[in-house]
């Protein structure tokens, strides 16, 4: 513990990466082309599935479809679990995010060279268990740079999150680009190569970052080993037995993933919340850590649904001509990414101007969820029937009232984790502020199954009202909040 206490020092006066410790940079990088490449297959994904064979499809029901992105973007984020046990308990928070990347990498190969819904299976799940390990640990890294009261940690956050964006805009244009004029499988490859690139990356400075991240904080002792690896090998038999058995058809994939979701954030809370090795001034932060964990999946089910109703509003009645041009659908899925970084950026300056003045993370939670819902209402105005009508301005505007939600949620939410974490559960802290990505996600792909153009009104009318309520009810709770969490913002 002494080591690690001498390098947090040492990286609290390093300011040589935009006022950040140096580290940051390989973070900021590696997470960058993990998302060039999720992003970049996730934009030609929903269109993947339910376009018809004669333009490169695969023609499943638009509902199935929708369920399946979402139950997807679930799995991914439900897959953080397993990738802070392993760093947690069995390889560190280093070594995790190196295989896991790798494991990303091969799954986009596999969408790209297998036929079908076989490599739609093969990849989406190799690609959902990889991200979740790179997602957890990264981030968990990213909180390990900085000590409890150092100020720029919110910064730092926003800074890595700029660096998430930057991979998400470039992603979905060149995917996009490639998908329009050569095929779909040639813009999943795209997404492999970008990874790649990611792995050259991070392995050039992975000594630098490991003096930071060696540890294992909660060790699993050898004699406890074979029977967590014979449980990992019952579970795979079960998942295996219950899709040949039909039973994991595709149709259901998002509300059994939102179950199992639920299932999971319950025993681990109480796994955290009943550990001897949690003190009491972390067992309350953590039973703070709750309303907002709630708060965020109903921020997220309505975020997520970019990959979902937004995709299919931009094919169907988005007008994407310019200039007697068509814009390719995956590109709509850059616009967000734009405003990220020109806006995350401002978001650290104002974070760090204010400092101490800064609203409380509560505060930021419940305006974003508010203003997410906001953001769903100005759907409103644009409702037609006529295909490809929507003017392209007006989703734009929607898109940037999209990424004030995101901006005062999604940095800050994940800075939070890090901040309420009991020392022993630091990596799956994080993990469970996840969870409710998580869940947000699978419930965006359950509500997109009920979206049509014909119900768009009540449907955008009524998520929205939900949203804002839930802020609402959060600001108010925030002052009993704020004294279970102990002094952190």
């Amino acid at each position: 513990m002494t080591d690690v206490a001498g390098d947090r020092q040492k990286q609290d006066g390093d300011t040589s990466f935009f006022g950040q410790p140096r580290v940051l940079s390989n973070l900021f990088g590696v997470e960058l082309w993990e998302r060039f490449s999720f992003y970049g297959m996730q934009g030609i994904l929903l269109i993947y599935l339910y376009y018809s064979a004669d333009k490169g499809g695969l023609g499943i029901d638009q509902a199935t479809a929708t369920g399946i992105v979402g139950a997807y973007g679930g799995l991914v984020y439900l897959s953080t679990i397993a990738g802070a046990w392993l760093a947690d308990r069995l390889i560190g928070a280093e070594r995790t995010l190196f295989y896991a990347a790798a494991l990303v990498m091969s799954g986009h190969i596999a969408l790209s060279i297998l036929p079908g819904l076989v490599g739609v299976g093969v990849g989406l799940v190799l690609i959902a268990v990889g991200s979740g390990g790179v997602k957890a640990n990264a981030t968990s890294l990213v909180g390990t740079l900085y000590s409890e009261k150092d100020s720029r940690r919110d910064a730092g956050f926003s800074i890595f999150y700029m660096g998430i964006n930057i991979g998400a805009l470039i992603g979905p244009l060149l995917t996009g680009l490639l998908q329009s004029n050569l095929g779909f499988h040639w813009g999943f490859a795209l997404a492999a190569v970008g990874m790649a690139v990611g792995l050259i990356q991070y392995s050039v400075g992975r000594k630098r970052l490991a003096e930071v991240a060696n540890e294992i904080p909660h060790p699993l002792p050898s004699s406890e080993r074979t029977r967590y690896i014979a449980g990992v090998v019952v579970a795979a038999v079960v998942i295996l037995v219950l899709a040949l058995t039909g039973v994991l058809r595709a149709d259901r994939l998002a509300t059994i993933v939102i179950g199992v979701t639920i299932v999971a954030t319950v025993i681990y809370f109480a796994i955290i919340l009943t550990s001897k090795l949690v003190t009491e001034v972390e067992r309350k932060r953590v039973i703070a850590f709750i309303p907002m964990f709630l708060v965020s999946a109903v921020f997220w089910s309505l975020y997520q649904q970019q990959f979902t109703v937004l995709t299919i509003y931009s094919d169907k009645q988005l007008d994407r001509s310019i200039f007697g041009w068509e814009m390719p659908v995956p590109w709509v899925q850059s616009i967000n990414p734009v405003f990220i970084i020109v806006l995350s950026g401002v978001f650290a300056a104002i974070w760090t101007k204010m400092g101490d003045r800064q609203p409380p993370t509560p505060y930021k939670f419940a305006a974003g969820t508010v203003v997410m819902g906001i953001a769903f209402l100005l759907f409103i105005p644009m409702a037609s029937t006529e295909a490809n009508s929507a003017p392209l301005l007006g989703v734009i505007g929607v898109i940037f009232v999209f990424t004030i939600a995101e901006l005062l949620l999604s940095p800050v939410g994940l800075s939070l984790a890090t901040k309420l974490a009991p020392q022993k559960f630091h990596t799956q802290m994080v993990a469970l502020f996840f969870l409710s990505v998580a869940l947000g996600t699978a419930m965006a792909g359950r509500l997109a199954e009920g979206y049509t153009v014909e119900n768009q009104v009540p449907y955008f009318a009524i998520l929205g009202g939900i949203a804002i309520v839930v802020g609402v009810v959060l600001a108010l709770v925030t002052p009993w909040l704020r004294r279970l969490m102990g002094g952190v913002r």
